[in-house]
């Protein structure tokens, strides 16, 4: 572990989390970014996921005028992984996941943590993401999670000068630019790490919210977003991640009577897909995420015990920040791989 500019007189009060893996290209941008925040009184905690494209180079004069703690793992341990490892490090009351390749406006952490101190019931807070390549179309807003268990990023590929203006409570922030308290971050044990990467946010999101928790969208915490920079969109790896721990999500923390009631509805949703997918011709990919996630169920059956036997929040609250119409899953799929 390496500290730079140990000075920062006191602790700070956000703590930024910066998972990288072959970021190179990115690095420097997302870093002239962090220089013009508006509010400095925040810590980089960056945590190097083995990269092999001379990521961490010069590091140490590149970064020196932050107060900055860098981890470099031996291996790639995931995006889950490395998130929980620097919520451990992290000093401030509140942990900010951002991509390497999310690159904020100068006011993004001011106002959220503005939201944060105007909004204290909630815990999570969400960016408004703009999409790098068409700055005039959204890349989320915050993501919502459908009672069949898929998810999407709010208003993705709608035009950013309509949508995702208003400040409102969400499902949960997508972790590319998110805020968190770190206290109830580690209370529920962080990202899940047998996920790996993809679909953790909707977890983490999930079992916050059976805790009580809840996440409010910040339309003027503003970052700008490539996405997909070091697995690709729509690459094997994606369509595998998402869709085993998509799966895995609805058995572990959908509450019981919902879980048995919409099961049908679950199963129907991921045959569709996987017969789309397939078509498209990922089917290695879909049928692998299919049979890993059956081989992976008693595991997380077993976590479910657990996660429900605490649950704070009755199913009706849960139910209430759902998407619940039944074609709405299909629109957003279009609409996702529709070209802009």
């Amino acid at each position: 572990m390496s500290i730079y500019n140990k000075a920062m007189p006191r602790t700070p009060t956000a703590s930024i989390i910066l998972v990288t893996w072959n970021s190179r290209a990115h690095l420097d941008q997302c870093r002239l970014a962090l220089v013009s925040q508006t509010r400095q009184d925040f810590e980089v905690v960056l945590v190097d996921n083995g990269s092999t494209d001379g990521s961490l180079e010069g590091i140490e004069d590149s970064w020196s005028g932050f107060h900055m703690v860098v981890e470099r793992l031996g291996e790639n341990k995931g995006f889950t992984v490395g998130n929980n490892i620097g919520a451990r490090i992290a000093r401030g009351k509140w942990i900010v996941l951002l991509n390497a390749d999310a690159y904020p406006e100068p006011d993004w952490l001011a106002n959220l943590l503005h939201a944060a101190e105007q909004n204290p019931e909630y815990i999570a807070f969400s960016s408004r993401q703009l999409q790098y390549d068409s700055p005039n179309l959204l890349d989320g807003a915050g993501d919502a999670y459908h009672i069949s268990g898929l998810a999407w990023r709010n208003q993705f590929n709608l035009p950013a000068d309509r949508y995702g203006r208003e400040a409102k409570e969400i499902f949960s922030p997508c972790a590319a630019a998110a805020m968190y308290s770190r206290e109830e971050f580690l209370n529920v044990g962080g990202f899940d790490e047998d996920y790996f990467s993809y679909f953790e946010d909707i977890d983490l999101g999930f079992r916050l919210r059976l805790n009580g928790g809840k996440c409010l969208f910040v339309p003027d915490a503003v970052v700008h977003h490539v996405g997909s920079a070091s697995t690709g969109k729509r690459s094997d790896f994606s369509v595998y991640y998402g869709y085993r721990n998509l799966m895995w999500t609805f058995i572990k923390d959908m509450p019981s009577y919902w879980l048995w009631v919409l099961f049908p509805l679950h199963a129907a949703t991921m045959l569709f897909f996987t017969v789309y997918i397939t078509m498209r011709g990922q089917g290695r990919a879909i049928w692998g995420a299919l049979l890993d996630a059956i081989l992976g169920a008693p595991k997380m059956f077993a976590k479910r015990r657990a996660i429900q036997k605490y649950r704070k929040a009755s199913p009706e609250d849960l139910i209430r920040v759902m998407s619940t119409g039944l074609f709405v899953p299909y629109r957003e799929f279009i609409k996702r791989n529709r070209t802009p």
